[in-house]
């Protein structure tokens, strides 16, 4: 505001000596910069007040309101584009969608309700997560626990040739490579033996991914569609919102989630990265109709249409576990995925291991891991030892600190890229899914868990975390100490971009 005075005062005392000359008061350029000073400033109080009463952060807002009225020239694009935390078109096409869902496939009736966990004394602990859901834990169901890109990969692609009926396919990332071409072949064929292909990729984590790539899935028959983070009311030019899911479903009955997306680094055939250690999983049973529902959603905002699918719950041939599929993104009521993770750790009595590629939690979330283990719970953080991104990997170490003061182990993982997003919570209760232990994934990208109430299955992520463990170093207060000053002031400065990394 102090340059548009000074330029109005300038201005001022030019055209007093311009009446005296008869010449045109003030020139054209002058006057239309004037005019696009003030609009940029007028752009930036109204900004400021849409972030006043959106942003989900006392920190967030000041630091829009701040930056918006101060640098308005960078500011108002760099909101308009990242600043949003709410994807309102999305709520009204949900709404839209269980309206649909209810009439049309009675994704409530009876068939669900049979597998509904009644136990009290399991499920007690657990209703917050429930009522997160929108959908209690169902029995019913097998799993299996895929360990890297080969065995995940081998078990999509087995589910994806046994298929009779449909096929659903949602990535964050699908590359043009040969992972990704042989993922459009398996496709093509299914859809030219008559199986309805329903395949759904982020436009922004796939931007590199070849029109072509998709005309060839187009002309063989399958649906394709982008997820649009630009479509509905306020954001045309936004980036903040993504759909970070990876869901694969046959039939409604075999359902896959996890860490892994579709392109040869995940395969670890890529050497900036080396081995990439990832974690999926495989669901047979009732829950894969709340994994589906959660593609239909993403689908209705992509296509405006409801696919013909199976509704009917049945039960897996073998075992009995217990699963809740939870969604979670920015058209939530609640901020879903980071009241998962503080739940998770005020639940947890003896121990809570997290494996995360991305360690930038928000203020609950710390407080609630510090908390843990101040009470004597086992706390352990499993992150790499390196990731792709720099930001990321700096501002990490800003929360390093105090976390171990408290008396959370952290450890680095040495043998590789970790992109596992997994925890475990004492004897019983395990989750795999596509949360990051970021303000991304908290706040801002459409993600997906299951939680699984079974000893069993959490014993066999407990000996994957074992053989991680032994695979990473533990870091110490000493060694952050032993930092440079001005590598710590990078981290320092890092953190303050904490709300969009």
């Amino acid at each position: 505001m102090l340059r548009i005075q000074k330029l109005l005062q300038q201005a001022f005392s030019r055209s007093s000596g311009a009446l005296a000359s008869g010449k045109p008061l003030v020139s054209k350029k002058r006057r239309l910069l004037l005019v696009l000073l003030a609009l940029f400033h007028l752009s930036g109080l109204l900004s400021s007040l849409d972030a006043l009463m959106s942003s989900r952060t006392a920190q967030g807002s000041i630091a829009w309101i701040v930056s918006l009225n101060t640098f308005p020239y960078v500011a108002v694009p760099a909101y308009w584009i990242f600043g949003r935390s709410r994807f309102q078109g999305y709520i009204i096409s949900r709404q839209a969608t269980e309206h649909e869902l209810v009439s049309k496939h009675q994704l409530k009736a009876s068939g669900v309700e049979q597998y509904i966990l009644q136990s009290t004394r399991e499920r007690g602990s657990l209703q917050a997560v429930e009522q997160l859901a929108k959908m209690p834990f169902l029995r019913g169901n097998a799993a299996e626990l895929l360990i890297d890109g080969e065995a995940t990969f081998d078990s999509i692609f087995a589910g994806i040739a046994a298929a009779q009926h449909y096929l659903l396919v949602q990535f964050y990332i699908v590359r043009d490579d040969e992972l990704g071409q042989r993922l459009q072949q398996a496709l093509i064929d299914k859809a030219q033996q008559g199986v309805a292909v329903y395949f759904l990729y982020d436009e922004i984590g796939s931007y590199r991914l070849s029109q072509a790539y998709l005309r060839q899935l187009t002309a063989a028959g399958v649906a394709v569609r982008p997820f649009h983070s630009t479509k509905g009311p306020g954001n045309r030019f936004q980036l903040n919102f993504r759909n970070h899911r990876k869901i694969v479903i046959s039939d409604g009955q075999h359902g896959w989630l996890g860490g892994l997306n579709v392109g040869n680094e995940y395969l670890g055939q890529d050497p900036r990265y080396g081995n990439w250690r990832d974690t999926h999983l495989k669901l047979t049973g009732p829950a894969v109709l709340a994994l589906q529902l959660s593609f239909v959603e993403d689908w209705f905002w992509s296509a405006d249409t409801v696919p013909a699918l199976h509704w009917q719950a049945e039960a897996a041939a073998t075992d009995d576990i217990p699963v809740l599929i939870l969604p979670s993104g920015p058209a939530d009521r609640f901020e879903t995925a980071s009241l998962l993770i503080q739940h998770a750790l005020h639940s947890a009595r003896e121990r809570i291991w997290i494996a995360s590629p991305y360690f930038v939690p928000d203020e609950g979330t710390l407080a609630a891991l510090k908390l843990a283990a101040l009470r004597g719970v086992d706390v352990r953080i499993l992150i790499p030892e390196q990731t792709d991104n720099l930001l990321v990997t700096q501002a990490a170490y800003a929360f390093i600190g105090p976390l171990l003061d408290a008396g959370v182990k952290i450890y680095r993982y040495q043998q590789g890229f970790l992109h596992a997003k997994s925890f475990l919570v004492d004897e019983r209760l395990a989750a795999i899914g596509t949360v990051n232990l970021d303000n991304r994934s908290f706040r801002l990208n459409f993600e997906i868990t299951a939680l699984l109430l079974d000893e069993a299955f959490t014993r066999q992520l407990e000996q994957q975390f074992l053989v991680d463990f032994s695979q990473s170093r533990q870091m110490s207060l000493s060694e952050l100490a032993l930092r440079p000053w001005w590598l710590r002031a990078v981290s320092r400065a890092a953190h303050l971009m904490a709300p969009i990394l």
